[in-house]
């Protein structure tokens, strides 16, 4: 899948939802939200012609495991699923969704397990957490042949560049300033 969109807007409310909705946006990540209001808010994104990916672990009201995988894959049907969890990211893949595993990347050793992670999982996109670690970005691209998005304390232009240029596919921001690049 490509995502032909540098910078995918990272929206926790309606008001921000909207505000993408309006933009020349195709992507969007919905960070969140009550489980209630989620159909409503996929369908709503949908109609505007626009794509979604919802970060599973951050749904409220939502158990992030292979069952609440099932449950939005078949019933939201977004185009996507973030989660840090394997069986989720596992299970968004055999249901046919675009996958991306959600890696922590906080030392050495967390960068090894989320190597060992992703030969399991095989995701379709991986987000890398810090997104402001150009050399990282590039050795994770490398090793894995996985497109990274990255995400997390990506602040300033200068910021998304670098991500860019090492590689990224694409940066997650819910700083407005951002979204238009």
């Amino acid at each position: 899948m490509e995502l032909n969109q540098s910078v995918l807007p990272a929206v926790h409310k309606l008001k921000d939802v909207e505000e993408v909705l309006a933009s020349s946006h195709i992507y969007m990540v919905l960070l969140g939200g009550h489980i209630g209001q989620l159909q409503s808010t996929v369908e709503l994104i949908k109609q505007h012609g626009k794509k979604i990916f919802l970060h599973a672990d951050l749904i409220d009201g939502l158990k992030n495991d292979e069952y609440a995988a099932d449950f939005l894959c078949q019933s939201i049907r977004p185009t996507g699923i973030i989660s840090t969890r394997a069986n989720v990211v596992m299970r968004v893949k055999q249901r046919g969704l675009v996958a991306i595993q959600r890696m922590f990347l906080l030392d050495s050793d967390a960068l090894e397990r989320g190597y060992r992670l992703l030969e399991k999982t095989q995701p379709d996109f991986i987000e890398v957490l810090p997104g402001i670690m150009p050399e990282i970005i590039s050795e994770v691209k490398q090793r894995t042949g996985i497109p990274v998005i990255a995400g997390g304390l990506i602040r300033t232009s200068e910021h998304v560049n670098e991500a860019l240029q090492a590689g990224a596919t694409a940066i997650t921001t819910s700083r407005k300033d951002l979204w238009m690049r």
